[in-house]
C-alpha cells in the first residue's frame, strides 16, 4: 500500500487507549462544531499533560441530510485520520445501528459511547473512568460505566408536563420490569465500556432504534457484567429529544419484543466476540 494511503487510512489494529464515539443523528450540524471543539480541546490537553495516553474520536452520520460528514470531517483534516475518523452511513439505521458500527470499528482499550449535541460534558469521562476502575478485578476484562442523570430527576419533573412525567415513570417500570434492575438511567447517552465487554454485548445486540440502551444492559446483565452507575453532568438541549408520546410508544414495544424474543430463544446471546 502507498504511504500516503497508509496514512490516509490507519490500521485497525493500531494499540490505542481510549476511543471516544459520538452519533449524530438527523440534523444536527449545529451541534458538531461545539461538541467537538470542546472534546478534542480536552483529549488533547489530557494527551499533553500524558504522553503515554493516546485516543481516536470516531464521528458517526447516521444518514444526515445536513452535511454533518462534511463539517466533521474538517476536523480529520486538521487532527489528522489517526485521531479523527468519520463514519457516513449511507441509509438511517437508528441510533442502535449507528453505535453498533462505531463500536466494531474502534480500536481501543477503553470505549465511551456519547451523544454528539454535547448534553454531557466530556471531561465527564474521567468520573467514568473512576468508576470503571472502581469495578475492579474484572471479569474476563469485562466491565461498564454507565452516565446517569438520575440524581436530576426532581429538578426535571418540575420541568416537564404531568403527561411526560407520567411517560417517564411508565417507560421506568417496564424496563425494570421487563429487562434490567438496578439501573435507574439507562438512557443516558454516556457510556464507557471495555473493549471485551464492548465486543461481547454488542455481538448480540438487535435493536437498532432507541431502546438499543436497554437491550445493551439486559445482555450486559446476563453475562454478569459487573455495571457502575455514575452521575454526570447533563444539559437539555433544545431539538435532541424524541416525540414524546410516539417515541415512548416505540420503545415500551420493543422492550416487550427484548424480553420475549430472548425468553423464546428467538434471540440468542452470543458467547463469541467479533472484535479483534
Amino acid at each position: 500500500m502507498p504511504e500516503a494511503r497508509r496514512k490516509l487510512y490507519p490500521a485497525y489494529g493500531t494499540h490505542l487507549l481510549s476511543s471516544f464515539l459520538l452519533s449524530c443523528l438527523h440534523t444536527m450540524k449545529r451541534n458538531v462544531p461545539a461538541m467537538m471543539d470542546e472534546a478534542l480541546g480536552y483529549l488533547e490537553k489530557r494527551q499533553k499533560q500524558n504522553p503515554t495516553f493516546t485516543y481516536e474520536l470516531i464521528v458517526v452520520d447516521d444518514g444526515s441530510k445536513d452535511q454533518t460528514s462534511k463539517v466533521a470531517s474538517k476536523y480529520c483534516q486538521k487532527y489528522g485520520s489517526d485521531k479523527v475518523r468519520v463514519i457516513t452511513l449511507v441509509k438511517n439505521r437508528g441510533k442502535g445501528g449507528a453505535v453498533k458500527m462505531g463500536i466494531f470499528s474502534c480500536r481501543g482499550e477503553k470505549i465511551l459511547m456519547a451523544d454528539a449535541d454535547g448534553a454531557t460534558k466530556f471531561p465527564d469521562v474521567e468520573k467514568l473512568e473512576k468508576g470503571l476502575n472502581d469495578l475492579q478485578p474484572w471479569p474476563d476484562q469485562m466491565a461498564i460505566a454507565c452516565g446517569s442523570r438520575a440524581h436530576l430527576e426532581k429538578e426535571s419533573i418540575a420541568q416537564r408536563s404531568y403527561f411526560r412525567t407520567l411517560l417517564m415513570y411508565g417507560f421506568h417500570f417496564l424496563v425494570w420490569f421487563l429487562c434490567v434492575k438496578g439501573i435507574r438511567d439507562t438512557q443516558c447517552g454516556f457510556k464507557l465500556l471495555t473493549r471485551e465487554a464492548a465486543s461481547r454485548t454488542f455481538s448480540s445486540l438487535h435493536i437498532e432504534r432507541w431502546a438499543f440502551d436497554v437491550e445493551l444492559l439486559y445482555i450486559a446483565q446476563s453475562f454478569k457484567i459487573p455495571i457502575a452507575e455514575i452521575a454526570v453532568n447533563w444539559t437539555e438541549i433544545e431539538g435532541s429529544k424524541l416525540v414524546p408520546f410516539w417515541s415512548w410508544l416505540q420503545m415500551g414495544k420493543d422492550l416487550l419484543f427484548i424480553r420475549l424474543r430472548y425468553l423464546t430463544g428467538a434471540w440468542k446471546l452470543e458467547q463469541t466476540r467479533k472484535m479483534n
